[in-house]
């Protein structure tokens, strides 16, 4: 174990909250234990720091506490002597367990077992190790670009099912896409088949003209759709709350719609601009939205990844064992992991069976042996894991061609029938 004193100047645990902080400080051996509050404010937060650099000057201060993101996390890493040891929530949980079987819990208490852990287990705690400010810039981007597409998705789901409900006829009128500049037009216009049946032909024909809807065989099917349509019901208490529902739908995807694509643009500068972005921009299928999303989860700090199994395990790819001295043997996923990172790259490795050779060849393989689809497509993701690893770490684009040739060098029979390799997709 590293000797802390020599390393800290204090040690510091915060159980932190929405409105007030409780703090526990200790000096390097543990000897005397200080409690106090301070506000969630960023004044407070500062003048606290300030006392503690009045206190311990140009000394290190260990601060433990249970967040890996958040606004007490950002206000406290602009502080060049405050080393930040976030703790998974499950663990600071175990470890309350373990001291306390009664399940007595108060924020006092957890503030000092956030500073026992420091004292007796800081070897075995990940320090955190900030991205450079692109790289955090990027994956706050596509994160948040991913939560408002889930959010249209939704919306898109509920406009639907309200449709279906009294007017059907729109999953046609409206075109096949509900979230088009055309659909949530049509439907603010026309919410209900009544509506769209008092205008004139003229009026729809300019209507879908002026939406870049120019094919005359379909505009000439909606409007006779219209002219024979059958209402599904003429029932005021139905037709009028759907018809609010329907234009409330309507305006969240509209205004979703430009959102989306300032996301997108910004992403797209930021990742065009990165200096990883060549790595990343060569692996088969990732394109512009995966693309940003894996090397946001790799990040800058090559240190953070000392090996391609860290990183198999960071990502939530990498399977977890459990044994018990019964002889049982259970391999399932991992559950407790960055939710987004692993969708990240499951998705790119689905992507990539439809790009690249050998992918597609070990996913027939896997399926062949019975393996369900998203079990096989963890299975390429967690290969893929080792080849991205290397290539971040090289500083190195992917080459699917040469990658290939590998393969078949070694003389693994299932890559023994590849075809010809496919160059880069983009």
């Amino acid at each position: 174990m590293t000797n802390i004193s020599t390393t800290f100047a204090a040690l510091v645990g915060i159980d932190w909250a929405d409105h007030q902080h409780d703090l526990c400080l200790a000096l390097p051996d543990g000897s005397s234990m200080e409690h106090s509050t301070i506000e969630h404010t960023p004044e407070a937060i500062a003048a606290w720091v300030t006392e503690l650099q009045k206190r311990f000057g140009c000394g290190q201060i260990a601060i433990a506490l249970e967040q890996s993101r958040g606004p007490l996390l950002y206000a406290l890493c602009r502080y060049a002597n405050l080393v930040l040891y976030p703790i998974n929530p499950k663990s600071l949980a175990r470890f309350r367990e373990a001291l306390k079987p009664s399940g007595a819990k108060d924020d006092r208490s957890d503030a000092a077992l956030l500073v026992q852990l420091l004292l007796h287990h800081r070897d075995s705690l990940p320090v955190w190790l900030p991205d450079d400010a692109p790289t955090r810039k990027l994956a706050a981007l596509v994160e948040a670009r991913r939560g408002f597409v889930n959010l249209r998705t939704q919306l898109l789901n509920q406009l639907t099912a309200a449709l279906k409900g009294s007017f059907p006829q729109a999953l046609q009128l409206a075109a096949e896409d509900l979230s088009s500049r055309l659909a949530t037009d049509f439907l603010l216009k026309w919410p209900s088949l009544s509506s769209v049946q008092k205008v004139k032909p003229a009026t729809l024909r300019a209507f879908y003209y002026g939406h870049n809807c120019r094919r005359e065989t379909l505009i000439a099917e909606r409007i006779e759709l219209v002219k024979s349509a059958v209402a599904l019901s003429d029932d005021e208490a139905i037709v009028a709350p759907s018809v609010l529902l329907i234009q409330t739908l309507a305006r969240q995807l509209a205004a979703l719609r430009p959102a989306i694509a300032e996301y997108e643009k910004q992403i797209d500068l930021l990742f065009a601009a990165h200096p990883d972005q060549p790595i990343f921009a060569s692996l088969p299928g990732a394109g512009a939205a995966l693309g940003p999303r894996l090397l946001a989860a790799c990040g800058s700090r090559r240190e953070r990844f000392p090996d391609a199994a860290s990183l198999q395990r960071a990502s939530g790819i990498a399977p977890v064992t459990e044994r018990s001295g019964k002889g049982q043997h259970w391999v399932h996923m991992r559950w407790s992991c960055s939710k987004f990172v692993r969708q990240s790259f499951h998705e790119f490795a689905g992507c990539s069976i439809h790009f690249c050779d050998w992918a597609k060849c070990c996913y027939d393989q896997l399926r062949a042996r019975g393996k369900g689809h998203h079990a096989a497509v963890r299975a390429i993701a967690f290969k893929w894991l080792r080849i991205i690893w290397r290539c971040w770490r090289d500083h190195t684009v992917y080459c699917d061609m040469t990658y290939a040739a590998q393969l078949q060098k070694r003389g693994l029979r299932m890559y023994a029938n590849l075809t010809t390799p496919h160059v880069n997709n983009l």
